[in-house]
């Protein structure tokens, strides 16, 4: 997964400190006028190579990132203030003041360095001691940038492998209709799941094959679980990121109504996941075929998780709506 190598991004006290313990080092292996230059220069080089190499641990997210990961990070970002910046834009924000600072340290050794070579000790020394007020006050300056690019990193890092290039069918409908035992049933990932700020509970992820081509099936507790006015902007923003991921969306109800929400709530929800999803194939589903009914109603297919009838044909179902042909080999 993209974030999850990102490296532990240093406090501004660490770096300080690392930069100018490294630094009294180097200029105990020297004397003279030598031994202030080279404080200054192992100073200047770690503080602005460390500050850079916060900055090149992240992907573009333009370039490199998917979209499906670009909205998802945008509303992990966002959905608490204490998870770092506030979204993608926020932490690019925080990117770029660390990036200046690198510069900026750069700046001052090239600054200083010629003050240190015609002079006496003294006066250099001095003159050192300026340049390594400034480049702490450098890195002071960005001291809550960092701590916004580790919290951000901590965020992101942790989120399971989901691969937005595998066909892959997400599973909605109200709580209790059979969803996550349906995810179960045809995976071979039980229990497998995702925990995002955003959800009432992690997000089930499933894994199967078909025709020796892998699939992913997504549950989504805590989002296409009730109506769009019970969420939140950021559960809608991570809903957008489904748009992205999502081959097929298979709609589940439970025309017995024994999962607790009436029959037309669900049918409604069902038109208001069909609306949102404009584009990807949509299969209404009956679960708890075992069970009588409330009404009859219009489904593409019916099938009891409970007892397993029906269960394979609606993933084939799905299966065949998203209509994947894996790439064969070029054949000169």
């Amino acid at each position: 997964m993209i974030f999850e190598e990102l490296p532990t991004t240093p406090t501004s006290e660490e770096l300080i400190d690392k930069a100018f313990s490294r630094a009294a080092r180097a200029g105990r292996a020297q004397g003279g006028l030598e031994a202030q230059q080279s404080m200054l220069q192992t100073a200047s080089n770690i503080v602005s190579d460390n500050l850079e190499n916060v900055v090149t641990a992240w992907p573009d997210f333009e370039r490199d990132v998917h979209p499906f990961y670009y909205e998802l990070a945008d509303a992990i970002l966002g959905a608490e203030s204490s998870a770092g910046p506030a979204g993608v834009d926020g932490l690019r924000q925080a990117l770029s003041e660390v990036m200046w600072a690198s510069r900026k340290a750069r700046e001052i050794n090239g600054e200083y360095q010629p003050k240190l070579r015609k002079t006496d000790v003294d006066t250099a020394r001095k003159h050192r001691k300026q340049a390594f007020a400034r480049l702490a006050d450098v890195v002071e300056q960005v001291g809550a940038e960092l701590l916004a690019i580790n919290a951000a990193r901590n965020a992101l890092r942790d989120l399971p492998e989901i691969d937005p290039e595998v066909p892959t069918i997400v599973v909605a409908g109200y709580p209790n209709v059979g969803k996550s035992s349906f995810v179960n049933a045809v995976t071979r990932a039980r229990g497998e799941t995702a925990s995002y700020p955003f959800t009432t509970r992690g997000i089930g992820v499933g894994h199967f094959e078909h025709d020796r081509v892998r699939h992913q099936i997504v549950d989504t507790p805590g989002l296409l679980d009730r109506p769009p006015a019970e969420r939140n902007e950021i559960e809608s923003q991570a809903i957008s990121a489904l748009e992205h991921l999502a081959d097929c969306v298979l709609v589940v109800l439970d025309p017995s109504e024994e999962c607790g929400y009436p029959l037309d709530a669900q049918l409604e929800l069902r038109e208001a996941i069909e609306a949102r999803f404009d584009g990807i194939p949509t299969l209404v589903v009956a679960n708890k075929l075992d069970r009588e009914p409330d009404r009859e109603v219009e489904v593409d297919h019916s099938m009891s998780v409970e007892t397993g009838e029906n269960v394979e044909r609606t993933l084939e179902a799905a299966v065949e709506a998203i209509g994947h042909e894996p790439e064969l080999p070029f054949e000169g």
